[in-house]
């Protein structure tokens, strides 16, 4: 990006700023309502969207101007929908757009493109998602390079960290909950689009552990904010720059591959149970802790009983299997009756294979995305709980991948999963953390919680997969069989 291109933001006039016009969100809804809905990070799906409401908008580059170059726009907006369920904030879910303009853009970006807004501070131009035009997603690094303060965004940088200029932007297609664009083979930036007020927990917690010196997390290199902190005084936090570890593979990937020519898997799952175990040790040290008593334990079974009873009621195949796996949920209850407690500290909230890499040379485990399961708010990822929680995610990520892989849920894939549950939990140990096995009704709590919470995604979103689920859920509700050890 040329320091032309880079300055150009500030050379426009406010007063024939789009940002400023009063017809800027109403001369685009038409384009947001075709658009928005289709996206994989809208999470209103199945509900009618009736609006947008603008929250902020800041112009990056001129949107409005004269001339052949392109304009970059940040928004803002609250989508509203009917029927919200009662964890949509009040007005609606607020989401973060990255919008390009431009009289014509090249034939490349027809994808990314919205359409031509018919009236407005930005007819006559075509407005697309800026995220796919590498010169634009250069223009997000060379801000982050220079830490300042832009309309209403800040863009803050580690003091000790370089970053180069000129890196080619690639920008990431897998669908997912988030936007990210690699730079070079140096760094990844992850572009947040379902907005909450507050730090996300993906710079809060590898900032803490690059403190703690944990090196089983890349720490931030940068990130941009609102400018304009909430009123506990935190901003929020609207994207991350974090090194890319090229040539890692994640271990999704490395367990299916195993799967596929029937190898063994416990060396590889015994040696992430010593990363879990460090990063959850480092967390500890890092952020406050606390202990779950009865109040709490009772709050927590409370919330897994709803979750189920409306899983329930959305997917039918799960009924009847309530009662039995309302038994986990019960036990919770009952220890806190008995005095039992438990510590509960930052976790990672979203722990699968997935969400790990290991390098190749060394083969050494890394932890990332530590953003927490986005469909949940912001303050309960945020909140101190159990780390058997993580661990019990793993848990169900081994066996979605023997489920899923070439044996497809075969005997011997059934025993793979076994033991490399096993050698996960006894790495986890090795390195320090209490061993998950020694709190079997909190691990089968909090697997049950995470089976339930599968079966309906899986329903929503991928009903070829509702099987794998519900094996889980047959296995579990087993245990809660009159006369189960």
């Amino acid at each position: 990006m040329s320091d032309t291109a880079s300055t150009r933001a500030t050379r426009h006039t406010p007063d024939r700023s789009p940002v400023t016009a009063p017809d800027l969100l109403s001369s685009l809804v038409p384009l947001l309502a075709e658009w928005v809905p289709r996206q994989r990070w809208f999470a209103g799906k199945g509900r009618l969207l009736t609006g947008f409401t603008l929250v902020a908008a800041t112009e990056l580059l001129p949107c409005a101007g004269e001339g052949n170059a392109p304009g970059l726009l940040q928004l803002l907006v609250r989508a509203q929908q009917s029927a919200p369920p009662s964890r949509t904030p009040a007005g609606g879910d607020c989401y973060q757009l990255l919008l390009g303009t431009h009289p014509a853009p090249p034939p490349h970006l027809a994808p990314a493109v919205l359409g031509r807004p018919a009236g407005g501070p930005l007819r006559g131009r075509t407005v697309y998602d800026a995220l796919l035009d590498n010169r634009l997603c250069g223009l997000l690094l060379e801000r982050l390079r220079v830490p300042g303060r832009i309309g209403a965004l800040r863009f803050c940088r580690e003091p000790d960290v370089d970053i180069p200029s000129g890196l080619t932007a690639r920008p990431i297609a897998v669908e997912q909950s988030n936007s990210s664009i690699v730079y070079g083979d140096t760094f990844i930036l992850k572009v947040f689009r379902r907005i909450e007020p507050g730090v996300n927990p993906d710079l809060e917690l590898p900032r803490a552990l690059a403190g703690a010196r944990c090196a089983r997390v890349p720490a931030p290199a940068a990130w941009f904010e609102s400018a304009h902190p909430e009123p506990d005084g935190e901003a929020t936090t609207l994207g991350v720059l974090q090194p890319f570890l090229a040539g890692s593979t994640d271990g999704w990937q490395l367990a299916l591959n195993a799967l596929a020519v029937r190898a063994d898997f416990t060396r590889s799952a015994r040696a992430l149970g010593h990363a879990t175990a460090e990063v959850h040790t480092a967390l500890a040290q890092a952020l406050p802790t606390t202990e779950l008593r009865r109040p709490q334990l009772d709050a927590i079974a409370a919330q897994m009983n709803e979750r189920l009873e409306a899983t329930a009621r959305a997917v039918p195949v799960l009924q009847p299997y309530r009662v039995r796996l309302r038994t986990a949920f019960d036990a919770l209850v009952a220890m806190g009756h008995d005095g039992r407690s438990w510590a509960a500290q930052r976790i990672h909230g979203d722990l699968h294979l997935g969400q790990t890499l290991r390098s190749v040379e060394g083969g050494r485990w890394a932890l990332i995305d530590f953003e927490g399961e986005p469909a949940r708010p912001l303050a309960e990822r945020r909140r101190p709980q159990p780390a058997v929680r993580d661990v019990a995610a793993m848990l169900r990520s081994f066996d979605y991948a023997a489920c899923s892989g070439p044996a497809g849920g075969d005997p011997w894939a059934l025993d793979w999963a076994r033991r490399t549950r096993a050698a996960y939990c006894l790495g986890y140990a090795e390195a320090g953390g209490p061993d998950p096995r020694s709190a079997p009704e909190l691990m089968r709590a909090y697997e049950t919680d995470k089976a339930v919470y599968e079966v309906l995604y899986e329903a929503r979103h991928r009903p070829d997969w509702l099987s794998v689920p519900m094996a889980a859920i047959r296995r579990l509700a087993a245990c809660g069989a009159p006369g189960a050890g």
